[in-house]
């Protein structure tokens, strides 16, 4: 059992280390069909804490994330949908968890696609049309891909046992 003051600072670095992450993304172009598509780099340490820490504590490293970066990186509207996509994302994550059947990659998959899919969500919401719909099957292809990556990267970590 780790002492309470080293699992905060251990959970500070992982805010850090996604901020970083989330700020690499911001200033790489990724070269995808989708406007607005991301590698979703933070959200392999998502998985990761989900994985070596919790659900609340994976929670606090998300949210953290989602508004420090939003503030630094974005905009308002940034927020709105990261925590969005986070919400879907997040609660599926801990369903598909809990279910032992599921590989941390399944789970990662299971995240980047809802990620997409409660962005597109609110997104259809706030513009009041259902055109953005015909993103969704780009975003479900590109949630696929990132979401296995991201999960090969977070189960090695989380197998090794590095943390």
């Amino acid at each position: 059992m780790q002492s309470r003051t080293k699992k905060i600072a251990v959970l500070g670095l992982f805010i850090s280390l996604s901020l970083i992450f989330s700020y690499i993304e911001s200033i790489i172009p990724v070269p995808l069909v989708v406007p607005g598509a991301k590698l979703g780099l933070p959200n392999a340490l998502i998985v990761l804490v989900l994985y070596a820490y919790g659900i609340r504590e994976a929670m606090v490293v998300n949210v953290a994330r989602i508004f420090i970066s939003g503030f630094m990186f974005g905009n308002l509207f940034s927020i709105v949908y990261s925590l969005s996509g986070a919400v879907f994302s997040f609660v599926i994550m801990i369903l598909a968890k809990r279910i032992k059947f599921f590989s941390v990659k399944d789970v990662s998959i299971l995240g980047g696609v809802f990620h997409n899919v409660g962005q597109i969500v609110v997104a259809a919401f706030l513009v009041s049309g259902m055109s953005v719909m015909a993103y969704l099957p780009f975003l479900l292809v590109a949630g696929v891909v990132t979401g296995l990556c991201n999960g090969i990267l977070a189960e090695i970590i989380y197998k090794r046992g590095i943390l």
